[in-house]
């Protein structure tokens, strides 16, 4: 049965798309559009056209299928002019999303009907690219250049009643009535002009008022910086408001092939894919009977166990926090309950969500109360000997066939497993700080952990909002693995000659957010220091005895004002020329290129060292956890992609000449011109 039919109720046709499972515009829906339009025009019974959907959604977008494979006629683009060039009204009845291509084809409609619950927008730019159908142009047209920047450089879908509020679409309609409104829609349209978006007028504000680029520009600087297609997709508005239609979608084509042929949409559809394949674990079935989650224990209320509860709350899991002193559980508690209200005052949560989320919180003081729950994670000090007696006691107190996990970030879940009579039930959650807001989540896989229990931690990984990925059991995982030898690196080159800030300059240049020596003065400086003040064997030892515990306190590595504005610091200058002084290392200028290889190539090592020990699944793995937990540029790819697209052989030859290591499996790669993905 072809994806594309038609229906004809009396003078009006309807053109219907069945194509699951998210009636993607692959080549026989584009088709099926023309050929819908043809049959529209050369039938003189037919005064108006209908374009819905059957299942779940309108269009969601192109066929991701199709990504990289030669395009088969039409394109969209073709399709959608031949669909708007009709003299006969053509209405959009949109349910579920209407996205990317989806939408695009919303706007080359004359008409727009949703319902309540229906969204809409322009996602392209999550991949690196910017609507290459005309959208840029038509869009402006339709909602004026104001509303239609956030939707093109942002990428975020926005709601139905936004969509009619910016003036996308011409009404809102019934959620059960779509088809029947739909064809009454059109009859109303009938001896009317059809109202083109590629004639619109309202890109005019943008003409009247051009510095309104620039004021977009300046509010989302933080989110766009770095990235091409935000740039190119401003470009595209305000060509939009200065070009012609048919000259408007001319730019749009050369922006849209410029980011096409960039490693930039390359490395953003390879997150894409990657994100994906993680879910999948090799040698299990995705089809397997799951543990039924229904309440979960947290063991530790304070700022991990804490934020790791909030994930479950918000996701209407019941939680019971347990905490072994009064003080510190209502101080929890507290922390919990503040962080829901100012989520509501910035308007992201109602009241109604804030108590629906604390009535299904139960602190408690008593390990008991966490037998019957389904799912128990430990979130107390990092410390294996405390780990093994918090599982001994877990073991004997909770359900059998209930999960236990450790929110770990570097110990052998193994180990811990091994003094329980359930390691089949153990695995390891590692969350990232702050927990309820960082997306990460590392699943670590110990030795004996059940395929059920593993598959149902990631299932529950996606409910609670989390981007999952697994490792196997090694020190630090995969992140705070490859994150050893970037930080070795780091406070090596201090002691040769580079200055700290140039350090944490390079990796902002790359596209981090911060460099190792912003990060610790954030974590704190102090953390897991000693505390005596005459024992001074590191240089952060050195740092904490003179008070420098970083931005609590105002003064780590640099001094900060009231604004948290960073400055490199005097004393610390002096503190690191003392220490190399001490230790002879001659100081000589280092350049950013070899801070760059010397922070960078020895984690892209690492990473080929966690593959070649099975650690990691596959390379686009690791890209997911570094991309999600430790702020690596997305736009990069992740470190396995960026090593692929810096070249293999370029990067073995950094390591041998700063004289570093080289793993088996990396060098293997290179000899032979390979990569790590594909």
């Amino acid at each position: 049965m072809s994806v594309v039919t038609t229906q004809k109720h009396d003078n009006i046709l309807v053109i219907v798309s069945n194509n699951p499972p998210v009636n993607a515009l692959g080549a026989a829906v584009r088709q099926g559009l023309v050929d819908g339009i043809d049959e529209a025009l050369s039938n003189e019974e037919v005064e108006a056209v209908v374009i819905r959907c059957d299942g779940r959604t309108f269009f969601a977008g192109a066929d991701i299928t199709e990504f990289g494979k030669p395009m088969k006629g039409p394109d969209l683009g073709e399709a959608l002019d031949r669909l708007e060039a009709s003299s006969k009204p053509v209405v959009a009845a949109i349910h579920g999303t209407a996205l990317g291509g989806g939408c695009e084809v919303a706007l080359a409609c004359h008409y727009r009907i949703a319902v309540p619950s229906a969204k809409m927008g322009l996602p392209e730019v999550k991949l690196g690219l910017i609507p290459g159908a005309a959208g840029t142009q038509r869009l402006p047209r339709v909602v004026g250049a104001k509303a239609a920047l956030p939707m093109i450089v942002i990428g975020n879908p926005i709601s139905a009643a936004k969509a009619h509020a910016i003036g996308l679409v011409d009404k809102i309609v019934g959620e059960d009535s779509l088809a029947d409104d739909a064809i009454a829609f059109a009859r109303e349209q009938i001896g009317k002009a059809p109202a083109r978006s590629s004639e619109g007028t309202e890109n005019e504000d943008g003409v009247k008022n051009p510095s309104i680029f620039d004021e977009f520009r300046q509010k989302n600087n933080r989110k766009i910086r770095g990235f091409e297609a935000p740039e190119a997709g401003i470009q595209a508005v305000k060509a939009a408001g200065e070009l012609s239609y048919a000259d408007g979608v001319k730019k749009e084509r050369e922006l849209f092939r410029k980011l096409m042929a960039g490693t930039q949409a390359a490395a953003m559809q390879h997150y894409f894919f990657a994100e994906r394949a993680a879910n999948k674990i090799d040698g299990i079935d995705p089809k397997i009977d799951l543990i039924p989650i229904k309440t979960v224990g947290i063991l530790g209320a304070g700022t991990m166990g804490g934020g790791i509860g909030m994930n479950f709350l918000s996701a209407g899991i019941p939680v019971t926090i347990v905490e072994l002193k009064k003080e510190a559980l209502d101080r929890g508690v507290g922390v919990i309950r503040r962080n829901y209200e100012n989520t509501a005052k910035r308007g992201r949560m109602t009241e109604q969500q804030v108590e629906d989320a604390m009535s299904i919180l139960t602190p408690s003081l008593s390990y008991e109360d966490l037998a019957d729950c389904d799912l128990v994670i430990e979130a107390v000090f990092e410390n294996m000997d405390v780990k093994k007696e918090v599982f001994t006691k877990l073991d004997s107190i909770v359900k059998q066939g209930a999960i236990l996990a450790s929110n770990t970030s570097y110990l052998n879940i193994d180990e811990i497993a091994a003094v329980t009579k359930r390691p089949e039930y153990v695995l390891g959650l590692h969350f990232f700080s702050p927990a309820n807001v960082m997306k990460l989540l590392e699943i670590v896989r110990g030795e004996k952990t059940a395929d059920d229990v593993l598959m149902t931690a990631m299932k529950l990984s996606k409910k609670i909002g989390k981007v999952a990925a697994v490792s196997g059991v090694c020190p630090g995982f995969i992140g705070n693995r490859m994150l050893s030898p970037r930080q070795e690196q780091a406070n090596l080159m201090i002691m040769e000659g580079a200055n700290y800030w140039e350090i944490d300059d390079v990796l902002l240049e790359f596209g981090f957010p911060m460099g190792p020596f912003q990060m610790s003065d954030l974590a704190g400086v102090d953390i897991g220091w000693h505390r005596d003040p005459e024992r001074i064997e590191t240089l952060r030892d050195a740092l904490c005895a003179v008070g420098r515990w970083g931005q609590k306190v105002s003064k780590g590595f640099y001094d900060y004002d009231q604004a948290r504005q960073r400055t490199p610091s005097d004393e610390v200058k002096q503190i690191i020329a003392e220490f190399a002084a001490k230790a002879g290392k001659e100081q000589r200028t280092i350049s950013k290129d070899e801070i760059r290889e010397r922070l960078l190539y020895p984690m892209v090592n690492e990473g080929a060292k966690i593959l070649e020990e099975g650690m990691a699944q596959r390379a686009s793995d690791i890209d997911v956890v570094w991309i999600n937990g430790y702020g690596w540029p997305l736009y990069t790819g992740g470190p396995m992609f960026w090593a692929d697209t810096v070249g293999l052989e370029k990067i073995v030859v950094g390591l041998k000449k700063h004289g570093l290591p080289v793993a088996k499996l990396l060098k293997t790669k290179a000899d032979a011109g390979g990569k790590f993905n594909g």
